[in-house]
């Protein structure tokens, strides 16, 4: 059943993908980002598609993949990697690249241009430290729900050696379990390193507020998605709460889309915006959310659990200190050891930290072979499952 789904979720964002094709086939890459504000307008209010969005959803994803892909083409094309192709444009060739629509009540693109115009000041020498020091990451794969306490310790000691010091538990099953797990991996890592917590939308919002009251002792930095996702309100109560705990509110990589970003930094609902490179329409409306994020002072630091996300939004959290930013304060970017083996361009960590692609592109592209033996349903993987499961 499980597999079934899979494949059925699959299938209907590939349909989706291929519904929107027509906007991209046959058309000029200058052309598209000579107006790439109008050509993002007219992929999310495509007449027919945005009645089962719109911005969010399926169909959402789906233009974040024509998108990324477009990106990756351009940045090839100027033959930068990604974040050096934002970081090298003209402020106002940036801002042409975003819509602004439903958030001009509370960032304008004067206010955009004001921000990139700041950020121009000692954009040179902040280039220069992310390609000599990279930038700060944080690992998620010591503490799955589901591992064993030797499997846990054995990877946290594996972390320590190779220089990690910020590390995510994952949290919410049980709460005495979760204590359990919380004091082994705080007595491993002591006091001074950095500890998180993600609930990934497990609870209510008085749960959570319980929960974690009892999970404080463990000093963690932040709960991340502590409940839906969808609810802002109660993602305010949650940070009211648990911010005199010293626990910040995380969310954002369930986020629909700009939106929900506004609507989460007025009600004052997090302490972290978490951006996700393919949930939200690519590097257009991200571009926006790490806007939005620098007026209200709020630090970013994107979701990456592995599967290539690593990969591509390494490109635009380098950018945002860079040209957006200007600060590491309570700034780090998730990182997940798990299938980079299946692409081109693979994320470089060095010291626990990201250190800037070198490579033309948006680092999306995957290894032939990979792709032909998870090709559904005739590549090599496919078959054995499918195999297994009428078995």
């Amino acid at each position: 059943m499980k597999l079934h789904v899979w494949i059925n979720s699959s299938s209907i964002f590939v349909c989706a993908v291929n519904a929107l094709a027509h906007h991209v086939l046959n058309k000029d890459l200058r052309d598209i980002v000579g107006d790439f504000r109008g050509f993002y307008r007219q992929l999310t209010s495509d007449g027919q598609l945005r009645w089962i969005g719109p911005e969010k959803g399926v169909v959402h994803l789906a233009t974040a993949a024509l998108l990324n892909a477009v990106w990756d083409l351009w940045a090839k094309q100027e033959g930068k990697p990604l974040w050096k192709l934002l970081v090298d444009m003209d402020p106002r060739e940036l801002l042409s690249c975003i819509d602004f629509r439903y958030i001009t009540d509370v960032l304008t693109e004067e206010e955009a241009y004001e921000i990139l115009q700041k950020g121009q000041v000692g954009k040179k020498e902040r280039e220069g430290q992310m390609l000599m020091h990279g930038y700060p990451a944080y690992t998620t794969s010591c503490a799955w729900l589901g591992y064993s306490d030797d499997t846990l310790k054995q990877l946290c000691t594996e972390a320590l050696k190779d220089g990690w010091t910020r590390f995510k538990v994952k949290v919410g099953a049980d709460l005495q379990d979760d204590i359990r797990r919380c004091r082994l991996i705080r007595n491993m890592i002591g006091p001074e390193k950095t500890l998180m917590m993600d609930a990934n939308q497990r609870w209510d919002v008085p749960e959570a507020v319980e929960w974690m009251s009892k999970l404080a002792e463990f000093k963690p930095l932040w709960i991340e998605e502590p409940t839906s996702p969808d609810d802002i309100l109660g993602h305010a109560a949650i940070s009211e709460a648990l911010v005199p705990l010293g626990i910040g509110i995380a969310t954002g990589e369930q986020c629909h889309n700009r939106v929900i970003f506004k609507q989460l930094l007025q009600a004052k609902a997090l302490q972290f915006l978490q951006i996700d490179s393919c949930r939200l329409g690519s590097v257009n409306e991200n571009l926006s959310v790490l806007l939005m994020a620098k007026k209200f002072e709020i630090p970013v630091c994107p979701h990456a659990g592995g599967v290539g996300l690593c990969e591509l939004v390494q490109h635009l959290i380098i950018f945002d200190f860079i040209s957006i930013s200007a600060s590491l304060e309570n700034r780090m970017c998730e990182y997940v050891n798990h299938l980079h083996e299946h692409f081109r361009y693979p994320v470089v960590i060095k010291k626990a930290s990201y250190m800037p692609p070198k490579d033309a592109g948006y680092s999306t592209e995957m290894k032939e072979e990979s792709v032909k033996k998870h090709q559904y349903p005739h590549g090599e993987v496919w078959k054995k499952l499918l195999a297994a499961q009428e078995n």
